[in-house]
């Protein structure tokens, strides 16, 4: 059993605009039951701690159309109450975790590259062999983490994320403060994306990355490929 950190944005709008978002439903709870199923652990943290806001429009008003994970996690008193009084980022140790799980909405280009504590968290969790998953604007989490030599933890890697084409055909590069597929090339990552909403997950060693919401089963179906490898090989 790993002990896996699930990370939440704290950041409720879209830049200047008043469009609310937050962490976009799906992809925190299609990783969280995949991982909670196989016998996991798992914390969830938040940027400020406390309970995080979720993006409106990843949870359907009429209950039929949610998909399964979201609406299994709604009705589970344990599940809700992990997410009512998230940790704060900066009073976790990454001593404490194998893992750390980086969910997308909007929020997360806002707050995620500005966490100090959650760039050393990443840096550090990888550089002691633990595995790092994200998906769709999670990845923002990783833009500002380094290894313990001072380079970029994606440097080298091939990543995913939501592409810049992708945030152009929802019309909100205007209002982002970057474009997370450019800022990851920039950072040394081989950005390996497709076309635009349709599902695609990258795995390069302990780091895994998906591109958009649609993409969340399959990062954490590779999670748990990396993770039972890892403890393969502690065994061995």
């Amino acid at each position: 059993m790993a002990r896996i950190l699930i990370v939440l944005t704290s950041h409720t709008k879209v830049g200047s605009t008043e469009k609310k978002t937050g962490f976009y439903f799906d992809e925190m709870a299609t990783p969280y039951w995949a991982l909670v199923d196989a016998g996991h652990e798992i914390t969830i943290a938040s940027i400020e701690g406390g309970h995080p806001e979720y993006d409106p429009s990843s949870v359907k008003d009429d209950p039929s159309e949610r998909p399964e994970p979201v609406a299994r996690f709604l009705v589970d008193s344990h599940a809700m109450a992990l997410l009512s009084k998230t940790a704060r980022i900066d009073d976790v140790s990454p001593a404490d975790f194998d893992g750390i799980f980086l969910a997308g909405g909007h929020g997360t280009m806002f707050d995620f590259p500005k966490s100090d504590a959650l760039a050393t968290l990443v840096g550090k969790i990888f550089d002691a062999g633990g595995i790092i998953g994200a998906v769709c604007h999670g990845p923002a989490g990783l833009v500002a983490a380094r290894r313990a030599d001072g380079r970029p933890v994606v440097e080298g890697l091939r990543v995913n994320a939501f592409t810049d084409a992708e945030e152009q055909a929802v019309g909100l590069v205007e209002v982002m403060p970057f474009l997370l597929e450019s800022r990851l090339r920039e950072l040394g990552a081989k950005f390996e994306g497709t076309d635009n909403f349709k599902g695609h997950a990258v795995r390069d060693g302990k780091l895994i990355t998906g591109q958009n919401p649609a993409s969340a089963a399959l990062v954490a179906e590779k999670m748990l490929e990396a993770l039972a490898q890892k403890e393969q090989t502690a065994t061995a």
